[in-house]
């Protein structure tokens, strides 16, 4: 019996967890007594005695003793023991990945076309990183060309600066290092001058998604919520690849827009281009955020020196905490009920 016991658990990996329970609890059941004279002889396992077998007598109803496993008849006891076996075992010979799939975090994706447009979203890119969702930020541009708050020239150097400060504020919001893909800013359009770059753009946005395989994506609109040609690029470039079902690509694709207040705040000069902000009736899912998620995501605009001085930053935060209350609200690519998180 000894050999047996060896052999079953040295072959456990090759056979149904199951079986092996199965097998275990038989030896236990039919076999725990096999050194008593009274031991029921098995001819297919035989035990490590060849004493005879008595003859059982049966008894009348009033007169028969409760099963004992140690008779060899069944209990509830022993069977319970070997359904929890069977159950321990299929879930310890389970394949590593199958475990740890039950419990994978979520994973979301914010892809846009400068460093600071993640401000947009920047509470709710906090919230679910504070609740261990995978949060990642893929950034298309250098961001060479936008420098508004800053006395260092367009070009290598400020595309340099400006990275530091979008990983400055992934780090504040609490996610991964952003994805910069490095393409020249405010040029994403220009067709004439290179015919293949929105389809380069295109396939590493496709690539990174992919390798990320998000559950959910976020980005601007159609609109680029202020109307800027590379928001918009990037926003039809996520769109198509939703639509055409691209590989790793989800179909939970949600669009932000920045209130008229808030183009306002930004550029108290130019105000808020005609007709950018969606009707009220298609932002259907409304996400809410803590306080602490709202200060993480000023964290977040302030890390944008080039971008923002302390006075703008003030001002979209209080302007964040009066107008949005706690919630940002979201337009889904595809019609959905009313809800309150992206991956519901």
């Amino acid at each position: 019996m000894e050999n047996r016991w060896s052999l079953t658990w040295l072959l456990a990996p090759w056979f149904s967890p199951a079986a092996v329970a199965i097998e275990a609890y038989s030896l236990h059941w039919y076999r725990l007594d096999a050194d008593s004279p009274t031991a029921t002889r098995d001819l297919k396992h035989p035990t490590v005695t060849d004493a005879p077998v008595e003859p059982v007598r049966l008894e009348p109803s009033s007169e028969r003793r409760r099963p004992r496993v140690s008779d060899g008849r069944l209990s509830t006891a022993g069977l319970t023991r070997a359904v929890f076996a069977a159950i321990a075992m299929m879930w310890l010979a389970a394949p590593a990945g199958a475990q740890v799939a039950q419990v994978a975090p979520k994973t979301l994706v914010a892809v846009f076309a400068h460093g600071d447009d993640e401000g947009a979203a920047a509470p709710i890119l906090a919230r679910y990183a504070r609740e261990g969702v995978q949060v990642h930020l893929i950034i298309a541009t250098d961001g060479a060309q936008g420098g508004a708050h800053t006395s260092i020239s367009r070009g290598p150097e400020l595309a340099r600066i400006r990275g530091e400060e979008a990983r400055c504020a992934a780090d504040a919001l609490g996610i991964h290092a952003p994805i910069l893909l490095g393409f020249p800013d405010a040029q994403l359009g220009t067709y004439m001058e290179e015919p293949a770059r929105l389809f380069r753009l295109t396939a590493q946005v496709q690539a990174e998604l992919q390798r990320i395989r998000p559950d959910a994506l976020i980005t601007w609109g159609p609109d680029g919520a202020t109307g800027h040609p590379d928001h918009r690029l990037v926003s039809s470039i996520v769109t198509q690849l939703v639509r055409a079902g691209a590989p790793g690509v989800p179909e939970r694709l949600f669009y932000v827009s920045i209130p008229v207040e808030g183009m306002r705040a930004m550029n108290p000069t130019r105000g808020a281009p005609a007709f950018l902000v969606p009707l009220a009736k298609y932002f259907s899912v409304r996400v809410a955020f803590t306080p602490a998620d709202a200060e993480a995501a000023r964290r977040s605009m302030s890390c944008h020196r080039t971008q923002y001085s302390d006075e703008v930053v003030q001002q979209i935060s209080e302007l964040q905490r009066r107008v949005l209350n706690g919630a940002l609200s979201f337009v889904p690519l595809f019609a959905t009920d009313a809800g309150t998180d992206l991956f519901k």
